[in-house]
């Protein structure tokens, strides 16, 4: 089966927490210098050879293929919002630490730095992800193939290693529910084969809070093996106090090839974080006074986190003759977290209190096996994808007293022991039809079968056994039309069911006090429909725009909140609909350009009873139909301009707007708008042949404004607020040898 390949990608990286500008209240500014650029006359521009340094900055990507929808098609051609990001931050100055670093100039996903490493970044699509306290919900997320989405749909992203990345792929819309559970998008990180000749890579990052990191990076051939192997620490103090964070990453990809076209690739990676300070947030009046302060309770508890996580994965391969293709994946993991939270210790004399303390030490794992197919019908190519999948997560769950007597902070007595599992079983199905010289047909179906099961092992007089479980099913088909009026013009347009199962998180506590866990939640279920067109302004320059709509019902909303403890309800139907425009490519000789604007409105479309203040043990405050949704901003947008060509220097400039966000359910609070700005500049010298030093300088938050970088939906103690940092510099050096 011959390969169809991608070519018109522009690389873009930086931090998306940059600095403020001056004055700014809304995203609204920012807006208006984006839709500018839009409007800038294009010109067509060589293009450039492709090169193995993996700092070097590309408007035409070295011919990758795009695994995103898991079938054979170029992402021009594809009936969905598809896009792919290369990975390079070491070219804007940035220290390839988060995600959000490499999502500038993509529409529809927005990744909000919360200048706290115990609950990792801020993950949201079309305002799916949003009301995530910590972790990353309703988005799938794959490392190299691999899921980095438990099954009950909690995912991470802080084991992604961008030092032996090559690319982000975003999918967005109705496709991404053929991923199962929790599929408001799909994000997978995909790291780069190994060169011809090997590649070395150390690196250097220091800058302001204290921060540093290292990093090293081979890659390689030897005989039928590619390698790619990283490693990286880092190390920060934070922009307030008690955010301290230490966190040690490594990655390896190795490709074997077998011969007869078949391949073996296998993925391990390590994550070990052993320090992870919780600043927790801060309150509107604390955030006046002083956004660098930290809440007094963290301080009282010592709130912190730890986390070590090992994985392994390994795809299988292999043409069956013809045109039918086999894959099979497996991966197991093991993920162990201990979290001191800042439960008071009053509040812990209850004896249905689960205590203060979390351990938890979660087993995972699964497979995947699919066939491919492709054939002709009616004298027009098609290509037909047929799986199955299996994952399951074996988690042991542990809650101590968060002190001893009067020393507060430390693990107590034991007050929480269950056994909590999950077991999925998919089934999937794709077909993609050229059915005719300018339409294209691309149909979907998806089975899920979920079941959640928790063993009690903690069972006293005044605490029963809660032990139980729960079953979920759902059957999502999707379909996409694709239409070619010219070469470089596609509309299509898409619909699709999403379902959406309540995780641990939201299961882990009944509203009416008792213990246990809330197995009555239903999942969320959602309709979706896009309508998208995608322009090929020149070889060097693309235009995409879509327009969405995401109806869903069931959906899942905060019930009572009461000492860092929340409760969850259905609350009926909402609405997510809005349009995203992007820019992407090479404006002239030297200069590059990614620009993306979401216009975003979610709405609560059923009237439900909410919290009226914080902290809540009763809902008694109406929430009216047409009621904004908490954590989605109406309107966002991000760009990135940049000069310079390999060698020599080269400049950068970001701006990333944030329009105001509501933060409870009731809309009552509300986080301020924010528009910021931050620049880098480098020089990249040939020390001989096969030696090249690149040294950069980056300025965030250029001027110096206070901001809330991102926000923590309904917080129990009414602590919504995380400030983003001040101005601040990070210099970084990098050694590229052969």
């Amino acid at each position: 089966m011959g390969k169809r390949w991608t070519g018109l990608v522009l690389q873009s990286s930086r931090w998306r927490k940059a600095g403020q500008v001056a004055g700014f209240r809304s995203s609204w500014p920012i807006i208006v210098v984006l839709l500018g650029l839009l409007s800038v006359p294009q010109r067509a521009a060589a293009q450039q050879p492709a090169t193995a340094d993996p700092d070097a900055v590309r408007v035409i990507l070295p011919m990758v293929q795009v695994n995103a929808i898991r079938l054979d098609i170029p992402p021009f051609d594809l009936p969905a919002a598809l896009s792919v990001v290369q990975v390079a931050p070491a070219a804007a100055g940035q220290p390839g630490v988060n995600l959000s670093e490499s999502l500038v100039g993509v529409p529809g996903i927005l990744a909000r730095d919360r200048q706290n490493y115990a609950q990792d970044v801020q993950i949201s699509i079309r305002g799916f992800g949003s009301r995530a306290t910590f972790g990353v919900r309703s988005i799938r997320l794959y490392v190299d193939g691999i899921p980095a989405t438990l099954p009950d749909g909690q995912g991470q992203v802080s084991h992604f290693n961008f030092d032996s990345a090559e690319r982000v792929e975003i999918l967005r819309g109705p496709f991404s529910v053929l991923y199962g559970n929790a599929a408001g998008g799909v994000v997978q990180l995909w790291s780069a084969e190994g060169t011809p000749t090997p590649l070395t890579t150390v690196g250097m990052n220091a800058g302001s809070h204290d921060t540093f990191r290292y990093s090293i990076d081979t890659r390689g051939t030897w005989g039928p093996v590619d390698y790619n192997v990283a490693g990286s620490a880092f190390l920060s103090g934070g922009y307030r106090p008690h955010s301290r964070v230490r966190r040690e990453s490594d990655n390896a990809r190795f490709g074997v090839d077998l011969g007869g076209g078949r391949k073996l690739t296998l993925v391990a990676n390590r994550l070990n974080q052993p320090t992870s300070q919780d600043a927790l947030g801060l309150t509107r009046a604390q955030v006046d006074v002083d956004p660098r302060q930290v809440a007094a309770a963290a301080l009282q508890y010592d709130t912190r986190k730890s986390i070590l996580q090992n994985q392994l994965g390994a795809i299988y391969e292999q043409p069956l003759g013809g045109d039918d293709r086999l894959r099979v994946m497996g991966y197991f993991g093991r993920r162990g977290i201990l979290q001191y939270q800042s439960i008071p210790a009053s509040v812990q004399q209850s004896p249905l209190s689960p205590g203060g303390v979390v351990a938890l030490d979660t087993d995972y794992g699964g497979l995947d096996a699919r066939w491919t197919h492709a054939g002709q019908l009616a004298g027009r190519a098609y290509e037909f994808v047929l799986g199955v999948s299996a994952d399951g997560q074996r988690q042991h769950r542990r809650g101590y007293n968060n002190f001893i007597g009067d020393t507060l902070g430390i693990s107590g007595a034991l007050r929480r022991n269950e056994d909590d599992n999950v077991d999925s079983l998919d089934e999937y199905a794709q077909w993609y039809w050229q059915l005719a010289e300018r339409w294209s047909l691309l149909l979907g179906v998806r089975h899920d079968e979920v079941r959640f099961r928790a063993r009690d092992h903690y069972v006293t007089a005044f605490n029963p056994d809660d032990s139980g479980g729960v079953d979920y099913t759902a059957t999502t088909p999707v379909a996409g039309l694709g239409f070619r009026p010219s070469e470089n013009l596609r509309l299509y347009a898409s619909y699709g069911k999403g379902f959406e199962t309540p995780s641990f998180n939201e299961l882990g506590y009944r509203s009416d006090g008792l213990p246990g866990l809330a197995f009555d939640l239903r999942p969320a279920r959602s309709r979706n429909l896009e309508l998208g067109a995608k322009w090929r302004v020149t070889r060097e320059l693309s235009f995409d725009a879509a327009a969405f709509r995401a109806d869903t019902r069931d959906e899942l909303a905060v019930m009572t909140s009461e000492s860092g403890r929340s409760t969850y309800q259905n609350v009926g139907r909402t609405r997510r609909q809005g349009i995203e425009l992007s820019l992407t490519g090479q404006l002239a000789d030297g200069w590059q350009v990614s620009a993306a604007f979401t216009r975003l409105q979610a709405r609560f479309r059923q009237a439900f009873l909410a919290c009226r203040a914080r902290p809540c043990t009763m809902v008694d405050m109406p929430v009216a139909a047409g009621t904004g949704m908490p954590g989605v901003p109406g309107n966002y947008g991000s760009l990135r301009l940049r000069h310079g060509d390999e060698f020599g220097w080269h400049e950068g400039l970001d701006l990333t707007g944030v329009g105001a966000v509501s933060v409870n359910d009731t809309g009552t609070e509300r986080a301020a708008g924010y528009g910021v700005i931050g620049v880098d500049v480098g020089y990249n010298f040939a020390l001989g042949k096969d030696t090249r030093l690149l040294l950069s300088a980056r300025v965030d938050n250029l001027g110096d404004r206070r901001y809330v970088g991102s926000v923590i939906v309904n917080d129990s103690n009414g602590r919504y607020f995380e400030p983003g940092a001040g101005r601040s510099f990070m210099l970084g050096a990098r050694l590229v040898f052969r």
